[in-house]
């Protein structure tokens, strides 16, 4: 969950915001998001199939593909991730478990492939808010026009931050760490609608997981 930043072909957002805080990522998204709780109801909503091609934006160190594979061996995976050393994480890890998953250091383009397949699942967990509004639309735009018909789109993020406490805990963990201006659309509930305009029919936020660091949201949506 690596973040491209405006000039997305020019610069990232490592983990934490800082690149030295990589080693310790996975250690500091466990402990402060409920990781396993909204990655198991995240691995739920993709319904990994057989012969499925996942594409996963902002990879990270790669342990929603080690999900992935352990819900279903027999679906591909693809993540693309900006940062190098994330994705060496990542390889070793999926490595460690036999998964066949794929990593590529690179920012999402629509361009991904596995050979001459394209994927018919996108998903992206913790990246949009971390990136500036036009990016966040350019993402997601790209996800679209990148899926074929009934190809689906889930995203785990902070969404809409409804009540004084998530309020207050995102303030002081998630804007502090990453700042107010990429992170406020997101805490406004801005994600919603940001996934309609791209064309996707009647996308819907599944399920809100309340946190330490304010509420994360898992969203759901077809190409139809």
């Amino acid at each position: 969950m690596n973040l491209p930043s405006r000039d997305h072909e020019h610069a990232h957002t490592p983990p934490l915001g800082f690149s030295k805080l990589t080693p310790v990522y996975d250690a500091a998204i466990a402990t402060f998001t409920r990781e396993r709780v909204w990655r198991t109801r995240m691995v739920e909503e993709v319904a990994p199939q057989p012969g499925d091609l996942i594409l996963d934006i902002g990879s990270g160190t790669g342990r929603l593909a080690v999900a992935i594979h352990f819900a279903q061996p027999g679906a591909e995976y693809l993540g693309v991730d900006p940062d190098e050393s994330a994705v060496a994480i990542a390889r070793r890890r999926a490595a460690r478990v036999g998964s066949s998953a794929s990593f590529d250091v690179k920012f999402f383009s629509g361009t991904e492939k596995i050979g001459e397949r394209q994927p018919n699942k996108i998903i992206s967990s913790l990246v949009l808010h971390q990136t500036p509004l036009n990016e966040k639309r350019r993402i997601i735009q790209t996800a679209y026009d990148t899926l074929p018909h009934k190809g689906l789109f889930i995203v785990a993020d902070y969404g809409a931050q409804r009540s004084g406490l998530m309020k207050f805990l995102f303030r002081w963990t998630v804007q502090a760490l990453d700042g107010v201006v990429n992170t406020q659309p997101n805490a406004d509930g801005m994600l919603l609608s940001l996934i309609e305009d791209a064309g996707f029919a009647s996308p819907e936020e599944s399920a809100v997981v309340p946190t330490v660091t304010g509420s994360i949201s898992i969203f759901r949506a077809l190409k139809l």
